[in-house]
């Protein structure tokens, strides 16, 4: 065993989940920690190219993690080969009421129910720019999760989301479009075909008419029902998408254990992520990117989710109970 699960995580698991999640963000802000916490490794090697950008290795950090861009340089330092920030709204919110975040150790769980709380995208926005002024990250490309603001009714979501990505577009290196958390009211009607058009619609205008077109990826649920998803990948192909990231959290409840309202992540989340892993990649077109994320707890886990056809992998429960070598673990590198 590590010395994280021997020591740190027993620690950490004292304090409620959202506070230790807060303890861990406040300490990668330290600068020099991350890399003193792994002193003495390289950071692990499997260059690619995707959507015209380099990674060193192609397991990241998913959203959730780092909803503020509040440490981006230390999941470089803790190995990682690229980050997406976020979910990052319009306009500032706190969220749902807390306790919104709890654990399940025996399943490997974590059920959230945080509704999108940050600090809006003008502030992101700040933020990346004096992250990009002081640090070039040329081989570890920041992706920004954009969702919908929960003060803004669902007919004007597409200018909410615009408002966004205009703030944003020049300081993240791809974008997610998430439609699918549990926890915003009425967010995965979105994904409904009229609707999925007129936002998709509205962003890849805007994103064309920019000096550097960056790649538009879609967050989709794990809970689409499978007859739905050739029309939802036809959508995404006729706008040009560079991929989709798959999946979100699920509603989808297997034992009464997990009893809590949310978005439910971590172990019993990692086969209906898999399934739904083999059903994309047939369907998508061949340059288009499959990022899959959703119950990557393992070594085991990454390589089968890459045998499926995901092209990049996430991590954020995964992370939660292996520690800061998870890239190390997962990617099976000393």
């Amino acid at each position: 065993m590590s010395l994280y699960s021997l020591i740190a995580r027993p620690v950490l698991f004292r304090l409620p989940p959202e506070v230790a999640h807060q303890f861990t963000l406040a300490a990668m802000r330290l600068p020099g920690l991350a890399k003193a916490i792994t002193v003495g490794r390289s950071a692990p090697q499997e260059p690619t190219e995707l959507m015209g950008l380099k990674f060193r290795n192609r397991l990241g950090i998913a959203a959730g993690v780092d909803k503020n861009g509040d440490a981006p340089l230390a999941w470089r330092d803790l190995g990682f080969g690229f980050a997406e920030l976020g979910t990052v709204t319009l306009h500032p919110q706190p969220g749902n009421p807390k306790p919104r975040v709890f654990r399940y150790p025996h399943q490997h769980a974590l059920i959230n129910r945080l509704g999108f709380p940050n600090i809006g995208a003008e502030a992101m926005a700040t933020r990346l720019r004096q992250l990009r002024t002081k640090h070039p990250l040329h081989d570890f490309p920041i992706g920004i999760n954009i969702g919908k603001s929960k003060i803004t009714p669902l007919d004007q979501a597409p200018l909410d989301y615009l408002g966004s990505l205009k703030l944003l577009h020049h300081l993240g290196d791809f974008f997610v479009i998430n439609i699918s958390s549990p926890n915003t009211p009425g967010l995965r009607d979105l994904a409904k075909p009229d609707d999925l058009r007129r936002l998709l619609s509205t962003l890849q205008d805007f994103n064309r008419s920019c000096p550097q077109i960056k790649p538009l990826l879609l967050k989709i649920s794990p809970d689409v029902e499978p007859s739905s998803l050739p029309e939802l990948v036809a959508i995404t192909r006729e706008f040009q998408l560079s991929g989709i990231v798959a999946t979100n959290t699920t509603i989808h409840r297997e034992t009464e254990e997990t009893k809590e309202i949310g978005g439910l992540s971590g172990r019993p989340l990692t086969a209906r992520a898999m399934a739904l892993t083999r059903t994309l990649r047939p369907l998508l077109g061949p340059e288009q990117t499959l990022i899959g994320v959703g119950g990557v707890m393992n070594a085991a886990n990454y390589q089968s989710r890459r045998l499926a056809g995901a092209d990049l992998i996430q991590v954020y429960t995964g992370m939660v109970y292996l520690g800061p070598y998870t890239a190390w673990e997962i990617l099976r590198k000393n």
